[in-house]
C-alpha cells in the first residue's frame, strides 16, 4: 500500500493540436490545419475541460503553465489572452509563475510576440531545430534560416529575453562542422535556454516509414560531446540530459516533470498525473485525443478518455524515468515523498546500476554518472517490472 503524505507542486499543461504542416519526424499529437483553426470553440473547450478537472486540484497553487503542441502560436493573442483570463479566474496562479508558449519561426507568429507578452506569456520556446537551410528542408520545416534568426531577434524585441531555442543534432547528412555551426549560431542569439537533442526515428512517423540517412552512432556521439563542451564554455549549465540554461533560467515546468511533481493536462490528448493525499493514491488521466472528437466532447462536458491508478512498480519506473534525466540527480528522500514507497523498493536495481558505473548514490543523494546519462535507456530498463511468465 502507498503511503502518500505530501502533495507535490502542481503545473498546468495546455495542448494545442494544430500545425501548419506535420513534420516527418514528429510523433506528437499534432494535426495539419487544412482549414481555419476553430480558435473560439477550442478555447471554450479548454475552459470547459479545466472546469471539469477543478475539483481534483481545488485550492492548490500552480507553479508553471506550458502551452505546447502542435503550434500554439498559430492562435491569436486575443485567444491566448482569453485563455489566460480564464486560468487566472479559476486557478491559484503563483505571482512569479512561469508561462511558456511554444512558437515556430514563421513570420506571422513573430509579429505576435509582443502581444503574447501583453497577454501574460513570459517565456517562449522557439522550434528552430536548425539554422541550415538544407537541414531544415530535409526535416520538412516550413521556415528557413532567415526566419529562425528573426524569431529570436523578435523575442528580444518583444521583451521576452527568457526564451528557449530547440536545436536538433545528428540530422540527415549532417557532419560535425555543420552541427557546431548550428550551435554557435544559436548561442550568438543569446537565448536564456537551449534544448539540444538528437533526432530519433519514432514509430508512426513519415521518417519511420521512409528512414533518412543519419550520421552513424560514433559521429552522433562526437557531435553531442563537442556541443555539450561548447555550451558549457559559453556559460550554459548542463542540468538535464538535453537541456542547458544560463543563470536560473531552467525551465520550471519541465523541472516539475523531472522531479515527479503533479501536473494537470487540458486539451486534446493531454495527460495528467495527480496525487490525492486523502485517497492515498497517484493517478493518471488522459483526454480525448482527436481534435474533432475533443470539440464534440465539449457538448457533453466529459473530456476524459481514460484513467488509471499507478501501482508501486509504475511509480518506481516513472519516477526514475524522470529524475534520472537530471544531471544533479535528486535527494533520496524525494523518492518516498513523491511515490509513497521507500527507496529500498528498488535497492536491487540501484545496486546493479552502481556496479555498472551508471549512478552514484548514498543515503542522502543519488545522481547519474556521465555514463549513466549516455546509456540512460539501458539504465532505465533496470526499473522495468518483469512480466510474469
Amino acid at each position: 500500500m502507498l503511503q502518500v503524505t505530501t502533495q507535490p507542486p502542481l503545473a498546468l499543461y495546455v495542448h494545442f493540436p494544430w500545425c501548419v504542416r506535420k513534420c516527418p519526424y514528429c510523433d506528437f499529437n499534432s494535426h495539419e490545419a487544412r482549414e481555419a483553426v476553430p480558435e473560439r470553440d477550442y478555447v471554450d473547450a479548454l475552459i470547459g475541460d479545466l472546469e471539469q478537472d477543478l475539483p481534483r486540484v481545488w485550492g492548490r497553487s500552480v507553479t508553471a503553465v506550458f502551452m505546447g503542441g502542435g503550434t500554439p502560436s498559430l492562435f491569436s493573442p486575443e485567444s491566448i489572452e482569453r485563455l489566460m483570463a480564464a486560468l487566472r479566474a479559476r486557478l491559484a496562479l503563483r505571482p512569479d509563475i512561469e508561462v511558456t508558449l511554444e512558437a515556430n519561426p514563421g513570420t506571422v507568429e513573430q509579429a505576435k510576440f509582443a502581444e503574447f507578452r501583453a497577454a501574460g506569456i513570459n517565456r517562449l520556446s522557439i522550434g528552430a531545430q536548425s539554422f541550415n537551410d538544407d537541414s531544415l528542408a530535409r526535416l520538412g520545416r516550413i521556415h528557413g534560416r532567415r526566419e529562425a534568426l528573426r524569431a529570436a531577434e523578435s523575442a528580444h524585441d518583444a521583451g521576452l529575453a527568457n526564451f528557449n531555442l530547440d536545436l536538433m543534432f545528428a540530422l540527415p547528412e549532417q557532419d560535425l562542422h555543420s552541427a557546431l555551426e548550428d550551435l554557435r549560431t544559436a548561442m550568438d542569439l543569446e537565448p536564456a535556454h537551449i534544448s539540444h537533442y538528437q533526432l530519433t526515428i519514432e514509430p508512426n512517423t513519415l521518417f519511420h516509414a521512409r528512414p533518412p540517412s543519419l550520421p552513424h552512432d560514433d559521429l552522433a556521439w562526437e557531435i553531442q560531446t563537442q556541443c555539450q563542451q561548447l555550451l558549457q564554455e559559453r556559460g550554459y549549465t548542463y542540468y538535464e540530459v538535453s537541456a542547458f540554461a544560463r543563470g536560473d533560467r531552467q525551465c520550471r515546468h519541465n523541472l516539475n516533470y523531472w522531479r515527479f511533481g503533479d501536473y494537470l493536462g487540458i486539451g486534446a490528448g493531454a495527460h495528467s498525473k495527480l496525487t490525492d493525499v486523502n485517497r492515498n493514491s497517484v493517478s493518471r488521466t488522459w483526454k480525448v485525443k482527436n481534435p474533432r472528437d475533443y470539440l464534440q466532447a465539449a457538448r457533453g462536458g466529459n473530456f476524459t478518455a481514460g484513467e488509471r491508478s499507478l501501482q508501486r512498480d509504475d511509480l518506481a519506473l516513472e519516477f526514475m524515468m524522470n529524475a534520472l534525466r537530471l544531471t544533479e540527480g535528486f535527494e533520496t528522500a524525494l523518492f518516498a515523498e513523491r511515490c509513497g514507497i521507500p527507496i529500498a523498493t528498488v535497492q536491487a536495481q540501484l545496486e546493479q546500476a552502481e556496479q555498472r558505473g551508471w549512478i552514484q548514490w548514498d543515503t542522502q543523494h543519488l545522481a547519474p554518472t556521465a555514463d549513466g546519462l549516455r546509456f540512460l535507456n539501458a539504465l532505465l530498463e533496470l526499473f522495468v517490472p518483469e512480466i510474469p511468465t
